[in-house]
C-alpha cells in the first residue's frame, strides 16, 4: 500500500532550512588583508581606491587565493564596468539580468546594491525583474518554436 503525503505530514520549512538553501559555504578561504599575497594586497588597495570604500567584498577575498586570476579579473572589471558608451546604471542592470538568469544570488545582491547606489529604486528593480522574466520566457518560446529570423532583424 502506498503512503499518502498530506499537507499535515510534510514538516514546515524552518528559517534554518531557508538559510541553508540560499547560503553556501566558501570552497576556498576568504583571504584577509593580513594573509594576502603582495599582489593580492595591491589589488585590494586598488579596489578601495577605485570604489572609494574601505572594504573589499567577499568575492575578491575568495578570488585572492589565485593572485593571477584576481589581477586579471579586477583589470577586466575596471575596463568593462568603468567609463564607456553605456551609462553605469545600464551596466549594473545588464549584470543583474545575467545574474538572475544564471542563478547567481551573490551577483544579484551585489549588483542590485550597486544599481541602487546609482539611483535604482524599488519600482525600477521590480520592473527589471519583470523584463528579465519576460525575456527568459520569450527566449524559451523562440528556442522551442525556432521561427526563422525576420529579414528586418538581419
Amino acid at each position: 500500500m502506498r503512503s499518502r503525503l498530506t499537507r499535515a505530514s510534510i514538516p514546515p520549512i524552518t528559517a534554518q532550512d531557508k538559510t541553508a538553501m540560499t547560503e553556501s559555504r566558501p570552497l576556498l578561504p576568504l583571504v584577509s588583508d593580513a594573509e594576502a599575497d603582495p599582489r593580492a594586497q595591491a589589488v585590494f588597495d586598488d579596489i578601495r581606491a577605485v570604489r572609494k570604500t574601505d572594504r573589499v567584498n567577499n568575492f575578491w577575498r575568495a578570488l585572492a587565493n589565485d593572485p593571477d586570476g584576481l589581477e586579471r579579473t579586477w583589470a577586466e572589471v575596471k575596463a568593462v564596468m568603468g567609463e564607456g558608451a553605456l551609462d553605469p546604471l545600464v551596466k549594473e542592470l545588464v549584470y543583474i539580468a545575467v545574474s538572475v538568469t544564471n542563478g547567481c544570488e551573490y551577483c544579484i545582491r551585489s549588483h542590485s546594491a550597486a544599481a541602487r547606489a546609482k539611483g535604482l529604486d524599488d519600482a525600477g528593480l521590480a520592473e527589471l525583474f519583470a523584463v528579465i522574466a519576460l525575456a527568459n520566457k520569450t527566449n524559451a518560446l523562440v528556442t522551442g518554436l525556432r521561427p526563422p529570423v525576420d529579414e528586418a532583424f538581419r
